[in-house]
């Protein structure tokens, strides 16, 4: 297991309370907290290393200085977060890698752990609504780098449904979305009415992004899941690295044409695991659609033992879906295999493909005003009802009663 100790870094001061600061990186990862508390910035900092971490497999490089590192965060907008207490260490399976203001460097070494997953990183951005609204989003200029990333997914992932038959089931309010390729044009379609996406509701401006490119990644990888796991020798590492250096090195090439070899190279190495990297899913979404959404991400998580789903969220309900995917894969596990009627039963609550080991689940509390992380604890392997979230939901509950107090006496 992946794990991650940071300290002094944006929002985060102290960082994990327990644990000697380390963060577990599970199956499946929440963060929540309020808004500026650091849940993107962990979120953002895991892709950001675990990228590294990939590109230090691959051979792109051996070393990094602290300022490269801080050019590497850069992307993610995290670049001037740092500060001169900062310290970050990360334990992957492949590499070990520490950032503190100790050494000009940065500290790599190779984790001897066995089974490497070459990783599909996919961060999905709050902003994805404007991949749904505006139609040449990747015209538009000041944009954070990660959506036009995301934005290239997306149309990648319409392209493949085009090469079908153009439409897809939605899981959310029994619709269809139809892509019409030479027009460029996304429609929403339900029982009475079709409608282009750019016109849609928010909530399907948002969803619909998040599930088409979540959806084309992860499928693409369950597809070739039996290369599911990497175990490439010494030799075969050290041979990539002398063709990387080759192709730098050249003095002849361009560097559109350095990268198009390099891309060429690294397709030797096909993803053999998919991060996805979700801010806020329940974004304009009504409960019952969260828990759909939510059920969607977690069954594209079960689809090859590598993949990993990171969460970052303001909403109780999504911890309370969660609640019930855990509780659903225990019962599962008590079942007669053969007793159908019983796993209908639970189907109709949590799809059976949705359910979730409580093991494989984490869930880590952000307080701003100490920059601290708290590992919210777990009931029988579910997550606790004691976190902010739930306390404001009955935070409401009490002032409500307090406005009954006063109508009483009026």
């Amino acid at each position: 297991m992946s794990k991650i100790r940071i300290r002094n870094f944006g929002p985060i001061k102290a960082g994990l309370q327990v644990n000697e600061g380390w963060l577990d990186i599970k199956r499946v990862t929440v963060f929540i907290g309020n808004q500026g508390s650091g849940k993107s910035t962990v979120a953002k900092l895991i892709s950001t290393i675990v990228w590294i971490e990939k590109a230090l497999v691959r051979g792109d490089f051996t070393s990094l200085t602290r300022e490269e590192f801080k050019i590497h965060c850069s992307y993610q907008n995290i670049g001037s977060y740092f500060k001169d207490t900062t310290e970050i260490e990360y334990h992957g399976k492949a590499f070990i890698i520490r950032y503190n203001t100790k050494s000009e460097d940065v500290f790599i070494e190779r984790n001897p752990m066995n089974g490497y997953s070459f990783p599909k990183i996919m961060y999905v951005p709050a902003e994805r609504n404007l991949v749904g609204s505006v139609r040449n989003v990747r015209n538009l200029k000041g944009l954070p780098s990660t959506l036009y990333t995301f934005a290239d997914e997306y149309f990648d992932a319409l392209d493949e449904i085009d090469a079908l038959d153009g439409m897809v089931d939605l899981p959310i309010n029994n619709a269809q979305l139809e892509y019409e390729k030479f027009s460029n044009i996304v429609r929403i379609k339900g029982k009475d009415y079709t409608v282009n996406l750019t016109e849609a509701s928010s909530g399907f401006q948002s969803f619909v992004p998040l599930y088409m490119v979540s959806s084309y990644l992860a499928d693409s990888l369950f597809r070739k899941r039996d290369h599911s796991t990497k175990h490439t020798s010494l030799d075969e590492e050290r041979n990539l690295f002398l063709q990387v250096q080759e192709i730098m090195s050249d003095p002849t090439l361009s560097e559109d044409v350095k990268r198009a070899q390099l891309q060429l190279l690294s397709a030797q190495r096909s993803y053999s695991a998919f991060l996805n990297i979700v801010e806020e899913p329940e974004q304009n979404l009504f409960p019952t659609s969260q828990r759909e959404v939510l059920n969607t991400l977690v069954r594209f998580s079960n689809q090859n033992d590598n993949n990993k789903l990171i969460i970052t969220t303001h909403s109780p309900y999504l911890l309370n879906y969660l609640t019930l995917a855990v509780k659903a894969h225990t019962l599962v596990n008590r079942i007669n295999n053969n007793d159908d009627e019983m796993l209908r039963k639970v189907h109709q609550i949590v799809p059976i493909i949705s359910v979730l080991n409580g093991e494989d689940l984490v869930v880590y509390e952000m307080e701003e005003a100490e920059g601290t992380i708290s590992l919210l604890e777990d009931y029988q392997g579910m997550p606790s009802d004691d976190n902010k979230l739930n306390e404001r939901l009955g935070e409401t509950n009490e002032l409500f009663a307090r406005l009954l107090e006063i109508q009483q006496k009026l």
